[in-house]
């Protein structure tokens, strides 16, 4: 038996709701240390998750650039830039459920412009468009977990 990515946010928010400090994970040669505010270094390839909070709004423009992804170096054979999740989290295209999505096929964005948030164990990551362009595609659901470096959009500079 493999994690998968939805169990291994499911593991995340467990640890996030209680007490514990760390939990390790065994399963079939894989580990997976999540420790809370710990040492990362103290445990080679272990995942620190740092400490979260419920109470943390969504990461906006303007923020610490560290927090914001960047456009990838890949293009696809059209010519458009991939815009690829920075982490493993919950991808949404809206701010919140009832809103419109921040774009969508055919929507011109410029440097900075939202494109959508990932959340990882309530906290949120803003991701923006680091090229003036058209969003071409929309590779990934809303809600839908993704992947580290899995792409979520195609952006043709324009």
């Amino acid at each position: 038996m493999v994690l998968n990515y939805k169990e291994v946010a499911e593991i995340l928010k467990m640890v996030d709701a209680s007490n514990c400090q760390e939990v390790v994970v065994d399963v079939e040669g894989m580990r997976l240390v999540v420790r809370k505010g710990g040492d990362v270094s103290s445990a080679p390839g272990a995942l620190d998750v740092g400490s979260a909070s419920a109470e943390t709004p969504p990461a906006t423009s303007g923020e610490d650039p560290s927090e914001s992804a960047v456009l990838s170096d890949m293009t696809d054979a059209e010519g458009g830039n991939y815009v690829n999740a920075p982490m493993v989290g919950t991808f949404y295209r809206r701010p919140s459920p009832k809103d419109a999505p921040f774009v969508d096929v055919g929507s011109k964005v410029a440097v900075g412009d939202v494109l959508c948030l990932i959340e990882v164990m309530k906290l949120y990551t803003t991701i923006e468009a680091t090229c003036a362009g058209e969003v071409t595609a929309v590779l990934v659901e809303d809600t839908a977990l993704v992947e580290f470096d899995q792409p979520l959009f195609i952006i043709r500079e324009i």
